[in-house]
């Protein structure tokens, strides 16, 4: 039997290409793209704000955080996921509370996601305080181009009228 081996530079250059082609989607969007580290790594940014009538003049601001990494494990999303919501929190604009909600996306492209992590991604949305919720993603990346994103897509008590917001968002930023 031969086992199947993977090549680091296979993943590591999807990843990277994966994240390129995330930043032209974020800045098409309207995003502002911008950068900080996470545990010596790259971590891209992007933000925006909208407002729409049903929700009531609230503002929504959108993170994105995204990060390669070479395997992800619940461990690794569930540290990266707090340090996001963390981050986010002191980026966001204005006053927290009841007009002003902050959806972030922390994302860790790789070329293997344990299944502990996809699981944890796929199972809620991470709520901090009443106004920040987070959705984490995994995102494998091969060299064959194959992708898989792994993320909630139901709904969340808090911050409920945003979500057909946070995953449109989503599925433009993050395609399969």
């Amino acid at each position: 039997m031969t086992q199947h081996q993977s090549d680091p530079a296979s993943a590591t250059g999807a990843a990277d290409s994966y994240l390129a082609g995330l930043r032209e989607r974020l800045a098409a969007d309207g995003s502002v793209v911008t950068g900080t580290t996470w545990r010596d790594r790259p971590v891209m940014i992007g933000s925006r704000s909208d407002r729409k009538a049903r929700w009531f003049g609230t503002k929504a601001e959108l993170f994105v955080l995204a990060a390669s990494v070479p395997q992800v494990d619940q461990a690794l999303l569930t540290e990266y996921t707090g340090w996001a919501l963390d981050y986010a929190k002191n980026l966001r604009g204005g006053l927290s509370g009841a007009r002003n909600a902050a959806l972030i996306l922390p994302a860790l492209v790789t070329g293997t996601a344990q299944p502990d992590a996809r699981t944890w991604a796929a199972k809620d949305a991470r709520v901090l305080g009443t106004s920040l919720i987070g959705r984490p993603i995994t995102v494998e990346t091969s060299g064959s181009g194959v992708t898989r994103v792994t993320m909630y897509r139901g709904g969340s008590r808090y911050g409920g009228m945003f979500t057909g917001h946070v995953l449109e968002k989503a599925a433009l930023y993050f395609p399969q």
